[in-house]
């Protein structure tokens, strides 16, 4: 098996940047949901009420700025975050850092609603919660519950044919297969049997060592295209009926880094006992 993709997000809900290679921090990979929108309250903005967010281009540039890109939407630089805190709604995080006045602006007039960008300046603050699998020290950054995503491609190719079996059955014309962007993963593995992953507890990746603190349960965010921003019933209604346990849908797992170092794409993937 091999690792055949990385993709980070700089900020949480918006576009995945593909990468050839990737500094694993213990809290999640450079440059990696550090950012994120909120209302005015410190809630979250979440891509499965809000599927504009997935238009959302950004990039952080060596000296620490943001630029900002998206359909319809002129360009912006966002210089490092300096400003006050604001509470926040994350688990386990009470306040983040608010970015320049000038990115509340543009995400308001990308939502049409009031929208704040904030920075988490220390994600040594936030801790993986015990629910998620978390153990003491574990920490991570904006993302949901862990440090890193994975999926397999295999998996997501059985899932595809899934969805076209149903199709037929309605007598429906069957779907191009899913984008693995609407999975939002960090690392896409080839080469495994189709959902294998669900009984690893551990992973090596290249030259670093994972636990796998749980499966990933997933959300109406996937229903969305990330290219177009059309939304549909697949994948959840075909994961409800062939990945539904504990009252949800399951597809890929969520790992936590046991050593920091560098992934790079083509890395050797080799699970634990």
């Amino acid at each position: 098996m091999e690792l055949a993709e990385i993709r980070t997000y700089p900020i949480k809900s918006t576009k995945g940047a593909p990468r050839p290679s990737v500094q694993v921090l213990p809290w999640g990979l450079e440059g990696d949901r550090r950012w994120a929108v909120v209302d005015p309250l410190g809630e979250l903005i979440w891509v499965g009420e809000h599927p504009r967010l997935l238009s959302v281009s950004a990039a952080e540039t060596p000296e620490g700025d943001l630029l900002l890109s998206a359909r319809g939407m002129g360009e912006l630089k966002v210089p490092q975050a300096t400003g006050d805190t604001i509470p926040v709604g994350f688990s386990n995080f009470d306040r983040a850092v608010l970015a320049h006045a000038d990115a509340h602006e543009w995400f308001t007039r990308l939502l049409g609603k009031p929208a704040c960008l904030v920075w988490q300046d220390d994600p040594r603050r936030r801790t993986i919660t015990e629910e998620h699998g978390g153990l003491p020290g574990e920490i991570v950054n904006f993302a949901w519950d862990a440090a890193l995503h994975l999926v397999s491609r295999s998996s997501l190719r059985r899932l595809d044919d899934w969805i076209a079996e149903g199709a037929m059955e309605r007598q429906e014309h069957p779907p191009e297969p899913l984008d693995v962007a609407r999975l939002r993963p960090n690392a896409v593995i080839d080469g495994a049997e189709p959902f294998a992953e669900d009984a690893w507890t551990s992973v090596r990746i290249g030259e670093i060592d994972f636990s796998v603190s749980e499966l990933c349960d997933r959300c109406a965010a996937t229903t969305w295209d990330p290219a177009t921003q059309d939304g549909g019933k697949e994948p959840l209604r075909t994961l409800a009926k062939h990945r539904r346990w504990d009252g949800k849908t399951w597809f890929g797992i969520r790992l936590v880094p046991r050593n920091v170092g560098v992934l790079r794409v083509g890395d050797e993937v080799r699970p634990g006992a």
